[in-house]
């Protein structure tokens, strides 16, 4: 069973255009394959997130530039303050109720566990490097930041765990003076990739920023290696109640944006930790390029947290171009690229946590 699996096709309506590589088809073709897979899956429909839903996090002054950009109008200076002066997250025709549409993932998915559920989904979400007052790489409001507000009205101490390829860097300033909200990114180092932040000394408060930087090319065997070393440290050290993961699936090896090299099966490592924690966990997507990768490795990546076993091949029925037809990749032939790196990262944690 998957249990509170919150989606609607208006998800799909977030969607800068054909040129820009963050394509709504992605999550389509993951909803297809997940249904192909798991027939049993109830998708349930969130509805919209309120505007008080996004003044948990946000500044009311951006809500409501969000709010005017198509209908009364917003100039250039405006757009621009606010972060939509970019190619990165242009503005577009339905942008408000678009946004609306995929935190409210993420909004009911929060009330899911605090009303006592254990599992919970919000695959249209994860927009992690939304700021408090502007837009920022792809995401307009930062849904994963709106979770943890809802979750506090339960948890004492949350974790949020992101495993995207970048530094979930809007999570992270959002909730970085609350020493009861611990942020642990796994990501490609911001030396060589946006967003530039996410290093090792950006603490937070009481410690409550944790950070695991890897080198461009490090290899999936080391990523791995990296987030089972520090993950279990920040558990005890922190001690949560709640777990927020973030699953963007482009530190694969083939996607476009990074230089990481992680396969599925490494990638589903990670997850497959944070699952045995037996904590209450709201997962959510985020990042992943590649329209071969993200649906095989969204698809597995649920049936994971829901301890269901995800088969080596996709169901027959899936068009052969989409190119999933193996869930899992080949064995990789070069492994430890970047260990010595890593190694540093690890031992400072080590020294930090404990």
């Amino acid at each position: 069973m998957i249990p509170h699996f919150y989606y609607h096709p208006r998800m799909m309506e977030y969607d800068f255009g054909p040129k820009h590589p963050l394509k709504p088809v992605r999550l389509a073709r993951t909803m297809s394959l997940l249904r192909a897979m798991v027939p049993s899956v109830q998708v349930i429909d969130p509805g919209l997130a309120t505007e008080d839903d996004l003044l948990r996090v946000h500044d009311e002054e951006f809500v409501d530039v969000v709010r005017r950009i198509y209908g009364e109008g917003v100039g250039k200076e405006e757009l621009f303050t606010y972060g939509f002066g970019s190619v990165d997250t242009p503005p577009f025709a339905g942008i408000w109720e678009a946004s609306l549409g995929y935190c409210g993932g993420g909004v009911a998915a929060a009330k899911a566990l605090v009303e006592g559920a254990q599992l919970s989904y919000n695959m249209g979400g994860g927009l992690h490097h939304s700021q408090s007052n502007r837009a920022s790489g792809f995401c307009v409001f930062n849904d994963p930041a709106i979770s943890l507000a809802i979750l506090k009205e339960r948890f004492g101490k949350l974790l949020y765990v992101d495993i995207d390829l970048h530094h979930g860097d809007g999570v992270q300033a959002i909730w970085l003076d609350d020493p009861d909200v611990v942020t642990l990114s796994i990501h490609e180092s911001g030396k060589t990739l946006y967003p530039g932040t996410g290093f090792v000394h950006e603490e937070g408060a009481n410690g409550s920023a944790v950070n695991i930087p890897l080198d461009a090319y490090t290899t999936g065997d080391v990523w791995l290696k990296a987030f089972t070393e520090i993950f279990p440290r920040v558990l005890d050290r922190f001690r949560p109640e709640v777990i927020v993961l973030q699953m963007g699936c482009d530190p694969h090896i083939h996607d476009p944006l990074g230089h990481l090299q992680v396969t599925v099966q490494e990638w589903l490592g990670a997850v497959k930790h944070v699952r045995d924690t037996r904590l209450p966990i709201l997962a959510c997507g985020g990042g992943g390029y590649e329209m071969s990768n993200v649906p095989r490795m969204w698809a597995a990546a649920v049936m994971t947290l829901a301890n269901i076993e995800v088969p080596k091949l996709a169901p027959s029925d899936i068009p052969v171009e989409w190119g999933v037809g193996s869930i899992f990749d080949p064995t990789p032939t070069e492994r430890g690229i970047g260990l010595a790196s890593a190694q540093g990262v690890i031992e400072y944690w080590r020294r930090k946590l404990g």
